[in-house]
């Protein structure tokens, strides 16, 4: 029997203090609600989208175990706009499995994106970003995922422990269902500390400090036939996205 840790959540008041403590910070669905200004409730309009995701067709394990959608924007105050459409793309420095190439996804469904939660949360987001790092425009990516147990097992992040070669991460756990698995792990970059826990509440969220931390989430294996983990990645980053000079 593995033992399952509860996240260390932290009230919405205590969240940026933690982030600059620790570098990283979790929230309970009801905080995300008061941070962004909706109930969790309000967040289930996004959840059907999550049947629609496509293949990922770039893993290098050759596994059929990952499903994505990916769009970007930019947060500049309470403005969100939503940039064409890109390739999403990282430095080797950072992905050793699937960096130094163009991975082009289908889109976020555009009836996802004109969501008042989805221009919240990402909103609430890229102001906890400026309060950190000083006010400025910040460049998001947005990543829909589905790791489902078709090949047996489902691997969340098959390049490891990582950065994202970005500024901050948040990673919300939409949905899971007859697995088990998928323990979040968080590491200090430059030191022994680290911390891990499984999100199980739909709606929860951690938000980390890029260049403090490096994180991962375990494989996942069904309990009783199919299973899969639902989760929206959002990442901030000053200056532009990655990748920006190849792709202009």
């Amino acid at each position: 029997m593995v033992a399952t840790f509860q996240p260390p959540f932290s009230p919405p008041g205590q969240a940026l203090p933690r982030i600059r403590e620790r570098g990283y910070a979790v929230l309970a669905p009801k905080a995300v609600g008061q941070l962004c200004g909706f109930a969790p409730a309000d967040l289930q309009v996004l959840l059907p989208s999550w049947d629609r995701l496509e293949p990922d067709e770039y893993l290098k394990d050759g596994g059929r175990y990952r499903r994505r959608r990916h769009s970007c924007f930019v947060v500049e105050g309470d403005r969100l706009e939503r940039v064409p459409h890109r390739a999403h793309w990282q430095s080797l420095d950072y992905n050793a499995l699937h960096g130094g190439m163009q991975r082009w996804f289908q889109p976020i469904e555009p009836g996802v994106v004109s969501q008042p939660v989805w221009q919240a949360l990402l909103v609430s987001l890229g102001r906890w970003c400026s309060e950190l790092k000083g006010e400025r425009p910040w460049f998001v990516e947005a990543h829909q995922f589905r790791i489902d147990t078709t090949d047996g097992i489902g691997r969340p992040t098959p390049e490891g422990a990582h950065r994202d070669g970005v500024d901050f991460v948040a990673v919300m756990l939409v949905d899971r269902g007859g697995i088990k698995g998928g323990e979040t792990r968080v590491f200090e970059a430059a030191g022994p500390d680290g911390q891990r826990f499984t999100l199980e509440a739909p709606w929860s969220l951690i938000f980390l400090d890029d260049e403090r931390v490096i994180h991962e989430s375990t494989p996942i294996q069904p309990l009783d036939g199919t299973g899969h983990r639902d989760t929206l990645v959002l990442t901030f980053r000053a200056g532009g996205f990655q990748g920006g000079e190849a792709q202009a």
